[in-house]
């Protein structure tokens, strides 16, 4: 009975958490829309730099250390209020190291006033977020993802509410900008509230450096493999914004924004399928091949109709949501929209290498394409700007499925002809309804033109008979086993 009620938890709180992610997804998203509107494509710019250049620091703050107060406070909860004391202490003694970098480097690298006061105010944000994911790191480990799932929705909503105010009220940028901050802040002390009401752990800055030294032995792998993938997702901002400045970062911004959105769905159905990716692994291996085929063969159902489908209608969309000033924006979203399918497939491929203990492989792999993508950014942004930054994210992304389809070969052997087979049929399928919404877009509004599009797509996919209805249920209980 435990044990049934124990899953049951897990299941429900996995669905808060999805839930609260979509949420949070869509609440960043109208968001952004507004900031963009707002403020003007190359405060964007700067905003966007702001961001993405404090967040590479974060993993260096973290390294790992969390997902260790994760696993360590599973297996025994008495040991939660003493790592996570230890940990915040450590973070709060690197914070001054970290923060004092953030200012050092944007200073060297010669940004204009306002520029540097963005990121004085973002290195706050960051140093705060870290704090949180550690508190929050606490109660994952006591099996509870509902507040943290609130937390997550609660922090977007305050960055709306008072980011929407301020836009409105036409505030100077740092004030602006204060909007993240302030939601840091909440979310913090709501996450601190929680765990000491719900779980009775208290927080209790602590030095004691054998278990400082402990706990940062047991993060190295974690550390090495969010430090490549950090710079791996931010680094293209920050090296377009040096080569060329806030104008292109602005118009690169709202590309990504839309693609990194769609990302969503390939990342719930990664979480979905991990759990199951470790029994079979470990219990029934026969049945492991025929899980990761599902899941890059419904990846692939999803990832190819998204992507020609946002290619189709981007010149139409971009203008009316964002506003005339970023259509430079559609030729970079096309390209990052022709990555979609190597992000998607690449959520499955690192899942099972994580799940078969091939997690320092994968590490590897990331670290590759993180040097390879920091390479490519430099060399193609001189001469493409924002569409070099988006070459280079869809050439890392297909380094990276490579490098990662290699290792998945060698641990297990899976039918790569009904995969070849089923993505041509897929392409054919996804290319009808590529030119039902081209022709149907001149006729009608952008919106009706997809729905439409994605009904053809739906017809076709199932007159070549990629899915039936029992398909999709034997889908179903995969995911919930």
């Amino acid at each position: 009975m435990i044990f049934y009620m124990s899953e049951r938890n897990l299941a429900k709180n996995t669905t808060f958490y999805t839930i609260a992610l979509a949420l949070q997804k869509a609440l960043s998203f109208v968001y952004f829309i507004i900031l963009a509107r707002g403020i003007g494509v190359g405060n964007i710019g700067k905003f966007t730099f702001a961001l993405s250049f404090t967040a590479i620091f974060a993993m260096f703050l973290d390294l790992g250390l969390t997902q260790v107060l994760i696993r360590e406070t599973a297996k025994d909860v008495k040991t939660s209020e003493k790592y996570l004391g230890n940990i915040l202490g450590f973070k709060l003694l690197a914070s001054a190291f970290i923060y004092g970098l953030i200012i050092l480097l944007v200073n060297l690298l010669g940004y204009p006033e306002i520029t540097k006061n963005l990121v004085y105010i973002t290195g706050f944000v960051m140093l705060f977020d870290s704090y949180t994911l550690s508190v929050y790191g606490a109660i994952r480990g006591q099996q509870n993802l509902f507040w943290e799932s609130a937390g997550t929705v609660l922090n977007q909503a305050i960055i709306l509410a008072i980011g929407g105010l301020l836009i409105y009220l036409r505030a100077n940028l740092p004030l602006i900008m204060s909007a993240y901050l302030i939601a840091s802040l909440a979310n913090f002390f709501w996450s601190s509230f929680n765990l000491r009401r719900k779980f009775g752990v208290k927080l209790k800055i602590s030095f004691d450096g054998k278990i400082i030294k402990l706990l940062l032995a047991l993060a190295l792998p974690f550390a090495l493999a969010g430090i490549f993938n950090r710079f791996f997702s931010a680094t293209d901002v920050v090296i377009l914004s040096k080569l060329k400045g806030d104008y292109d970062v602005g118009i690169y911004s709202v590309a990504f924004k839309i693609a990194f959105a769609l990302q969503f769905v390939a990342l719930a159905f990664s979480a979905a399928i991990y759990p199951a990716f470790s029994f079979y692994f470990a219990n029934q291996k026969e049945n492991l091949a025929k899980l990761f085929v599902k899941s890059m063969y419904w990846l692939m159902f999803l990832a190819l109709p998204l992507s020609l489908g946002v290619i189709a209608i981007s010149d139409k969309a971009i203008a009316p949501i964002f506003g005339i000033a970023y259509e430079k924006s559609i030729a970079p979203l096309n390209v990052l929209m022709l990555s979609l399918l190597f992000v998607f497939l690449c959520f499955p491929i690192g899942a099972l290498l994580n799940a078969c203990h091939r997690q320092t492989r994968h590490t590897v792999n990331l670290g590759l394409v993180a040097v390879f993508s920091v390479l490519a950014n430099f060399i193609l942004i001189p001469f493409f700007s924002y569409n070099g930054s988006a070459w280079a994210n869809l050439l890392s992304y297909a380094l990276l499925f490579v490098l990662g389809i290699i290792v998945v070969d060698s641990i297990i052997k899976y039918d790569k002809k009904f995969l070849l087979i089923s993505f041509v049929k897929i392409l054919v399928s996804s290319l009808v309804m590529f030119l039902i919404i081209d022709y149907a877009k001149s006729q009608w509004h952008f919106i009706v033109a997809i729905i439409a599009g994605g009904a053809i797509y739906l017809v076709a996919a199932y007159l070549l008979g990629l899915y039936r209805l029992n398909s999709i249920k034997d889908l179903a209980k995969d995911l919930k086993r």
